[in-house]
């Protein structure tokens, strides 16, 4: 999704809009074999679902109308495909899935006659090809036919056996000085490998012969070229550095999500650190992949989706104002502030309060695609939700990622992005205090659903197709609610047990009485002692109890 901060240096600047994240592993990086990639969609208000496209045939001629992902703004129609597969969520009934991120690039560049914003082209894709590779054809293709409406993309595009990442951005609005519609490259990531983007393009230079793990538009390196972006040998070309050059924000804001990511899998990152941080603008470049010192799971990806930073110069100060009475390691938007002039910016780690929907997508080749296929969904921060089991043959969703009346500006209980921003409202302010009933709770659930997936999965693999898609249809329909349940339930404990900045005494999870029936005395937690300095020192002598009144 699209950046949310000001880009410098001939970028888009004041732009208005949101952003994300995306992890991605190799099936020799990961414990299991499978390729693995992960999304958060991080988005001011949005109010998401879990999607669903059923698969379809098409008569010739029917046209497909095209709506903006992010404003629901006609952009126009293009011919439908003649069969569509079923599609929910970000993965398809073949195991593909893809996820983005925004980086924006030079505004030039934009073309606002495009038919195709980023968000329609993934939805498209995925309801038109069965593979990584295909994808790539489609996205191009249609781009490249009908113009690219949206800003400059990273998009991550996984099947069961391979990983890659695609750049993309249009040839501006005006034919007369460009008859191209698109430049873009994509790579492969090595099986054995992991990569990160998070609204920074990551691609710099990159083989040009090697037709195997490397394609790109015919113009990527000629239109640079035309328009005095770039005038150097072909082998020296850098797509970043001609088309979205990695300023602080790119790489501070962005890039730095990634360092952690790999930070917390490769040794010997503080390499890259100066990088990470912005400011040296003589840093060596981090690589677009490492390899992980130890095989990656899908847990070890939900956990890295939940990152604040912790152990790193970058972690967020708990202590300072901006982490509240009891550590907060979010901080408000906008990213950027002023003050006396100055301007100033927030951490902007990979788990933010701001997230509408989160998944871990796992694809494995070697088992049934219905059942290969797990789309590992929550809908609102990482860091709040149980990522519940989706799997890729879904047809009929759960009526907590699908309810009827609940948007944006309307609540529902019986809607888990509405009941999980419930909960994580709550926990945020009081995060040190709250946040360890809400781990104890996700952490429960997770557990369960990993605990059950591989009986789960052997009964599946053995049945006929149709009793295969409906018995996984039905087993992810009841996690899903069952995790709204206990999130309901979560609520209503946290607003009874932490009422009025105090704490009621509990065991196993039922509040205690005293011998009279009556609740048991509250405690009181009041200041963390590094909150009590501070307000000292901010008040000097206004609070100070006089010595009389101590004895």
């Amino acid at each position: 999704m699209k950046r949310f901060f000001l880009l410098t240096a001939g970028l888009l600047a004041g732009m208005y809009a949101v952003a994300c994240t995306n992890f991605i592993v190799g099936k020799k990086a990961s414990v299991d074999g499978s390729v693995i990639c992960s999304y958060n969609a991080d988005s001011y208000g949005a109010f998401m679902w879990l999607y669903h496209y059923p698969a379809g045939k098409h008569q010739k001629g029917e046209m497909r109308q095209i709506y903006e992902w992010d404003t629901n703004k006609y952009l126009g129609a293009i011919p439908e495909a003649e069969e569509t597969y079923n599609v929910v969520g970000n993965i398809n009934e073949w195991q593909l899935t893809i996820g983005e991120t925004t980086y924006g690039g030079r505004e030039e560049m934009v073309d606002s006659t495009g038919l195709i914003d980023y968000g329609s082209l993934i939805y498209i894709t995925l309801q038109r090809s069965k593979s990584a590779r295909e994808a790539i054809q489609v996205m191009t293709t249609l781009t490249e036919t009908y113009g690219y409406y949206s800003e400059g993309e990273t998009f991550t595009i996984c099947d069961p056996e391979e990983a890659w990442i695609l750049e993309m951005q249009g040839c501006g609005p005006d034919r007369k000085v460009s008859k191209e519609r698109v430049v873009w490259v994509a790579r492969r990531i090595p099986d054995n490998a992991i990569c990160g983007h998070a609204n920074q393009s990551r691609i710099g230079t990159f083989p040009l012969k090697d037709k195997e793990n490397v394609l790109y538009s015919k113009n990527v390196i000629k239109y640079a070229r035309k328009m005095g972006w770039f005038n150097d040998k072909d082998e020296e070309f850098s797509f970043k550095n001609a088309y979205a050059f990695p300023d602080f924000g790119g790489r501070r804001i962005c890039d730095a999500r990634v360092w952690s990511f790999y930070n917390h899998h490769v040794k010997g990152m503080e390499r890259y650190l100066p990088w990470a941080l912005g400011k040296d603008k003589d840093a060596e470049d981090m690589p677009l992949w490492v390899v992980p010192e130890k095989k990656l799971s899908v847990q070890d990806i939900m956990a890295d989706m939940r990152d604040h930073y912790e152990g790193t110069p970058l972690a967020i100060d708990s202590t300072d104002v901006g982490a509240g009475i009891w550590s907060m390691p979010y901080r408000p938007t906008p990213l950027y502030y002023k003050v006396d002039g100055k301007k100033y910016f927030n951490e902007r780690p990979t788990s933010t309060q701001q997230t509408a929907w989160t998944f871990v997508s796992q694809m494995r080749s070697w088992l049934p695609r219905q059942v290969g296929g797990c789309f590992w969904f929550g809908n609102d921060d990482g860091n709040m939700v149980a990522y519940t089991p989706i799997y890729c043959s879904m047809t009929e969703r759960p009526e907590c990622y699908n309810t009827p009346g609940a948007d944006d500006v309307t609540f529902s209980d019986k809607n888990a992005f509405w009941v999980e921003n419930w909960v994580s409202n709550m926990v945020y302010p009081r995060y040190k205090v709250l946040f360890p009933s809400l781990k104890a709770v996700r952490d429960s659930l997770e557990k369960s659903y990993f605990m059950q997936q591989p009986a789960i999965e052997e009964k599946a693999r053995n049945m006929e197709p149709a009793a295969m898609q409906k018995y996984l249809n039905d087993y992810s329909v009841t996690q899903a609610q069952r995790m709204l349940a206990r999130w309901k339930q979560l609520a209503t404990y946290l607003i009874v047990k932490y009422n009025d900045m105090a704490v009621k005494p509990d065991e196993n999870g039922r509040f205690t009485r005293n011998k009279y029936g009556l609740g048991e005395r509250v405690k009181r937690p009041g200041y963390e002692p590094h909150f009590a300095r501070r307000i000292v020192k901010e008040t000097g002598e206004r609070y100070v109890v006089p010595e009389e009144s101590e004895k």
